[in-house]
């Protein structure tokens, strides 16, 4: 594409050539009043994060973004924005390519990695959040190779204009599903492109390994594991197995 890349309605797009963390410049942007929508996006980062503090490689030829939202909701809700965020980025994977969801936000593709995800809020006084920042990166020109990935890279390909537009419409879409529908409803999306309820699993709870069969996420987004000792509910995790 040799035009900007055209956003939904309303929002607005700050286009930089390189930038330290997407994130934190749109959380600087959130502090000073940027509306829902405002979306920081980077040709380059030098400085981008994954979960768990895990450096994410962030060269020219793949997607860097992170989006203002301002969903007014309690604290607690904050987290079910990560479903929201994974199954926009499964809207644009091309017809034909199978896509899979694993819990709480990765999002694989012929087997292989395709996206981060990494969401931080603040949270004001009242216990309701200011505003989320959404960190999307997606690849799309290429997959990165780190001796350190536990799954295979995958790309989209296309270029990069592109998967910005429909990355934005599709998260526009699906925040106003969730609005409009709730989290059960989005729940339901997520968990019909993860793995099978059942399959074996391993989490790793900080040095801690438990193993179990997939059982879902429960009606707050957790994840449920069926044990050799009874249901476990895990909040916040690294699943290692096959399921989602």
């Amino acid at each position: 594409m040799s035009t900007a890349p055209v956003l939904p309605d309303g929002w607005r797009l700050v286009a930089l050539s390189s930038v330290g963390s997407t994130n934190d410049e749109a959380a600087r942007l959130a502090e000073a009043g940027a509306a829902e929508g405002t979306v920081v996006w980077a040709r380059e980062q030098t400085g981008g994060r994954g979960r768990r503090g895990r450096s994410w490689a962030s060269p020219v030829g793949n997607l860097y973004s992170s989006t203002v939202l301002r969903p007014h909701c309690a604290a607690a809700r904050a987290a079910e924005l990560g479903f929201v965020a994974a199954l926009a980025v499964a809207d644009i994977v091309p017809e034909g390519r199978a896509t899979r969801l694993k819990w709480p936000n990765d999002v694989l593709v012929d087997g292989g990695k395709v996206a981060g995800i990494l969401l931080e809020s603040a949270v004001g006084q009242s216990g309701e959040v200011q505003h989320v920042v959404a960190g999307i990166g997606v690849n799309v020109g290429f997959a990165p190779d780190l001796p350190d990935m536990r799954y295979p890279g995958a790309a989209l390909g296309g270029t990069v204009e592109t998967a910005l537009e429909k990355l934005a419409a599709a998260l526009a879409q699906r925040l106003a599903q969730w609005r409009r529908d709730g989290f059960a409803v989005v729940r339901g999306d997520w968990l019909a492109k993860a793995g099978p309820l059942g399959a074996e699993v391993d989490v790793k709870l900080g040095d801690e390994l438990v193993r179990g069969r997939f059982g879902g996420v429960d009606g707050e987004g957790a994840l449920l594991l069926e044990t050799a000792s009874g249901r476990r509910r895990i909040v916040s995790g690294e699943l290692l197995g096959r399921a989602a």
